[in-house]
């Protein structure tokens, strides 16, 4: 059995991406939105009296949309999460397509401590220095935020609308919370604001991962996932296992100790969960080039039961390569490249705030065993960071399920997606507005408009451009 000491690395949006050291994919059909890349000055702790010291973060501007006549110009603002922020800007075309409909002004802001947007530049992650991470708050960001659009409305009176997906979409659903004077509405895609303890099972998200594969093509695919597991570590016992691990999957770096296979093993469940998220209807190329319905290719070549060791090793291999190598460009597999946004801040940010509790049974999922221990998952943030996790610090300043005073959210789920576990199914008043997408991956909704699109998602981008374009009219 494993400790389970962090939550999957990827959000998509992402949630959510891959920059700093990861495989980052911004060509072609990627690159279709064009912005201004602007600095913005902000005080590194803005709840200090005594400290003065301040850094640039970054954001993408483009006013192409905007009739300059108006001076109560919409403006869509993009709560930018855990990673570069024009990697956001490139899949997040539903804002762009609302924004030439609504003649609105395009921001999306960077969040401080990923991409460029470095307190104090290369010494920002310098283990030496764990005292640099004493501003990577959710509070500071907000605040980075509200100064970046006070700054752009310049005294004007202009209706703000805030999009985000997974930490993102939790991040504008926060900023309408606590900055409503701002912001006069949020769609928050994909926003597991609920995945926090005592709140949401700490296995959810692997029940919906495991559901997402048994339904793609049969039972069996998820059959075979669960068995591989005693496969590799049987075989993982010895040298000539790992080697014949390592000449299946064409590891770049052979396995040769048990580090190794842990890491391998981490990689693979990782893999599993990313391929639930980017299930799209269509070919993309959000965390690696992947086909249209990810899933339902993997699990083809686990349509059937592998009842030898030998079979199972090489299906597995064959579906695995449907991630990681769907080009056939790739020469080798390396199992050290995180495919997360920025697997180092997010690290961080889930020892000091962001303590999302994820376990498994290994029985009613396809992910190996895994249990949730705060005290040990504590001990490992000391000793990486100096943190001290704080697991009901989200609760206490957003409210966790107490929302019922929230006016102008959207939260848009989709089914296929396991965050939803953690999101906002059902609506607190009728001001907050829930919106489920029984055919929909993470935050598909933000994506731009495609004629693969599911009924249910494009359904799902019609009450939302309805909804957005009545704030602006009420404002």
């Amino acid at each position: 059995m494993r400790e389970q000491g962090a939550v999957p690395a990827v959000w998509g949006i992402l949630l959510i991406l891959v920059i700093a050291g990861c495989q980052c994919h911004l060509t072609g059909e990627e690159r279709r939105y064009q912005y201004e890349i602007k600095d913005f000055q902000v005080p590194l702790d803005h709840f200090s009296f005594l400290i003065n010291a301040t850094f640039n973060i970054r954001y993408l501007y483009n006013d192409s949309f905007v009739d300059k006549s108006n001076a109560r110009t919409p403006i869509f603002f993009y709560t930018g999460n855990e990673g570069d922020i024009e990697l956001f800007a490139q899949n997040t075309g539903f804002l762009w397509e609302q924004a030439q409909l609504q003649r609105a002004l395009v921001i999306f802001a960077e969040h401080r401590y990923y991409g460029k947007s470095l307190p104090f530049g290369s010494s920002t992650f310098n283990s030496s220095m764990p005292e640099h991470l004493a501003y990577f708050t959710v509070e500071q960001t907000l605040e980075d935020y509200a100064m970046l659009i006070t700054f752009l409305k310049n005294d004007r009176q202009m209706p703000v609308v805030a999009f985000g997906g997974s930490y993102g979409g939790m991040l504008s659903a926060w900023f309408r919370m606590k900055y409503p004077h701002l912001v006069h509405g949020a769609l928050a895609a994909s926003a597991p604001i609920l995945q926090f303890p005592g709140i949401t099972d700490c296995d959810i998200f692997y029940r919906i991962a495991t559901s997402v594969f048994q339904n793609a093509y049969n039972g069996n695919c998820t059959v075979n996932i669960a068995r591989s597991w005693k496969l590799f570590e049987s075989l993982g016992g010895n040298d000539a296992g790992k080697k014949q691990i390592s000449e299946a999957f064409n590891l770049c770096t052979p396995l040769k100790t048990d580090g190794d296979l842990k890491q391998f093993l981490d990689y693979v469940e990782e893999v599993y969960s990313n391929l639930a998220m980017v299930n799209y209807p269509y070919n993309s190329s959000f965390l690696a080039p992947l086909p249209a319905y990810p899933v339902r290719q993997v699990c083809f070549y686990l349509k059937d039961l592998h009842t030898t060791d030998v079979d199972l090793l090489h299906a597995m291999a064959s579906a695995l390569a449907v991630y990681t190598n769907y080009t056939g460009s790739a020469k080798c597999l390396d199992t050290s490249v995180s495919s997360s946004a920025d697997a180092s801040g997010w690290d961080i940010q889930t020892c000091n705030q962001m303590v999302m509790p994820f376990c498994s049974n290994g029985t009613e999922t396809m992910f190996r065993p895994s249990t949730w221990n705060f005290k040990e998952f504590a001990e490992k943030c000391y000793k990486n960071y100096r943190l001290t996790p704080k697991p009901y610090d989200i609760i206490l300043r957003y409210g966790g399920r107490n929302i019922e005073s929230v006016t102008n959210i959207i939260f848009s789920n989709g089914l296929l997606d396991p965050w939803s576990g953690g999101g906002v199914l059902q609506a607190p008043n009728d001001k907050v507005f829930v919106i489920i997408l029984p055919e929909g991956a993470h935050h598909l909704d933000l994506r731009h408009s495609d004629p693969a699109d599911p009924p249910s998602v494009r359904d799902a981008r019609q009450k939302e451009a309805a909804i957005i374009a009545q704030w602006i009219k009420e404002f």
